[in-house]
């Protein structure tokens, strides 16, 4: 087996610069959700005394929340400031210009069609941005009923579908649109669709969006492990050539690890 190492892999700049927040912060701090979604990197926080929370109700009245890279609603800046919080923001810079799109949207008086997963807090933050400002946001399958639209995107989604989505509304409303994963995403998607080996192992959370996408773009089998514990516990038998990329918010130090597991095992098959 040989292994291929497929670039670019691991943080993007949005994470970088959260984490980069996150780590200047006093001991005792708060976080609201987890600043990115892989496990690692919030354990490696909450050993440093991070403490995460899942509302705001949860944080000592005058104590310092950060706010992590997916984006907040207006809604909750507000309660923030109702209970005297101190806040840090670490919302990718690539997430803050989707919410400004989508609020500019919204006080033009379009109804905004938001593509992405309605559960996602990135998607959240910008369904409040839209109704902050007196609009109406309608998460993608459902659709307004008029004749133009504005249409924003999560970022972490599948580059292709959002193209073919953003297609399909053209052909039935009069669209202004920023919908386009951010580049990080793009990025990560096209080296993976090139990879010519039979297998891709992709290394990340199962709640990250964008290390999702990456298994199914993938043009051959997907595996995905978010520790060494599953690293270890992968069956690779039968693979010439494996692959092997990460998500945006996928730590290096575990990236670097995996592969020289990997390297290791292969040069003993």
């Amino acid at each position: 087996m040989r292994i291929s190492v497929i670039e670019p892999h691991g943080f993007c700049a949005g994470v970088t610069g959260a984490l980069k927040k996150a780590l200047a912060m006093p001991g005792g701090a708060y976080c609201l959700h987890g600043l990115v979604h892989n496990e690692l990197v919030v354990a490696a926080l909450g050993r440093r005394g991070m403490k995460f929370v899942e509302s705001l109700g949860e944080v000592p009245r005058g104590a310092t929340v950060l706010f992590s890279a997916h984006g907040v609603a207006p809604s909750v800046r507000a309660a923030a400031a109702a209970r005297g919080l101190s806040v840090v923001d670490a919302t990718c810079p690539f997430v803050a210009r989707v919410h400004a799109a989508a609020r500019a949207f919204a006080e033009r008086g379009l109804p905004v069609v938001v593509v992405g997963k309605a559960d996602h807090a990135e998607v959240k933050g910008i369904v409040g941005e839209v109704e902050d400002a007196g609009g109406r946001a309608y998460v993608h399958p459902d659709l307004p009923d008029a004749g133009k639209v504005g249409v924003v995107s999560q970022t972490t989604m599948n580059a292709d579908e959002v193209e073919a989505t953003v297609a399909e509304l053209r052909r039935r409303f009069e669209v202004e649109a920023l919908a386009e994963v951010c580049g990080a995403t793009r990025d990560r998607q096209r080296a993976v669709k090139a990879f010519g080996g039979d297998a891709l192992l992709v290394l990340g959370s199962a709640s990250s969006s964008n290390t999702r996408r990456l298994c199914e773009v993938a043009p051959c089998r997907a595996l995905m492990a978010a520790t060494m514990e599953e690293v270890r516990a992968l069956d690779l038998s039968g693979i010439e050539v494996l692959g092997v990329t990460s998500g945006a918010s996928t730590p290096e130090d575990f990236f670097a690890e995996a592969v020289r597991h990997l390297k290791g095992k292969a040069e003993c098959t």
